[in-house]
């Protein structure tokens, strides 16, 4: 099961709503937020959450509950713990804040999924993936890096490939306005993509489904 989730973004005020940001952004979306108690450590902030908590606010948010709208039962193979992660140390240094927690904890790779922007997708796209190959993105870079292998879970957010302009600047741009209005619609989806994630005994099987997967309505 996936036990640590690292949310990549850009430390500093400037960086807040930019596209780079998208995994911050995103995980500040999330309905149980407010719930989440954050310390600096591991060279970044983090959260830890009883899974068993976590199963609750699924069902309390109607994330992830049986068509009873009971909760969902936790699979055998679960873990105690979640573990939420921002690193601070800048989206090309990631992996020096994420390796630190998984070997304090003695988390595998396969235990590890990465929330960040993608260029390759279409903004409006969510895509819940299992290793390949990095998109010259940074962050993903430095967690492969540190990790020692390309082996973990991915969930990306596209944020389309600009025409005729540096990507430098356009990742590090804000979101148009037009733009937060498509996230505003996608990442309800995506929470509860993240709720059946952390539950399932097996992510794999929500790949066919969500391998790559519109949620825009425009």
């Amino acid at each position: 099961m996936i036990q640590l989730v690292a949310f990549l973004g850009n430390f500093g005020r400037e960086y807040a709503q930019t596209r780079h940001n998208t995994g911050w952004i995103f995980s500040d979306s999330l309905p149980f937020a407010d719930k989440l108690s954050w310390q600096s450590k591991f060279k970044g902030i983090c959260t830890t959450v009883d899974t068993g908590q976590f199963a609750e606010w699924a069902q309390q948010y109607d994330l992830y509950t049986k068509k009873d709208g009971s909760a969902m039962l936790l699979p055998d193979s679960a873990s105690d713990k979640i573990y939420f992660l921002k690193p601070q140390t800048y989206m090309n240094l990631s992996g020096d804040s994420i390796i630190e927690l998984v070997n304090f904890y003695k988390l595998k790779p396969e235990n590890v999924m990465v929330v960040h922007d993608e260029l390759e997708l279409p903004l409006g796209t969510v895509s819940l993936k299992w290793s390949g190959g990095l998109g010259g993105h940074n962050g993903l870079r430095s967690t492969k890096a540190v990790l020692g292998t390309p082996d973990f879970w991915r969930l990306r957010f596209g944020i389309g490939r600009p025409d005729n302009r540096d990507i430098a600047d356009y990742v590090l741009a804000p979101f148009t306005p037009d733009e937060r209005i498509t996230l505003s619609q996608v990442f309800p989806q995506a929470a509860e993509l993240l709720a059946k994630v952390l539950l399932s005994s097996d992510p794999n099987r929500l790949i066919p489904e969500w391998g790559k997967k519109n949620l825009s309505s425009n």
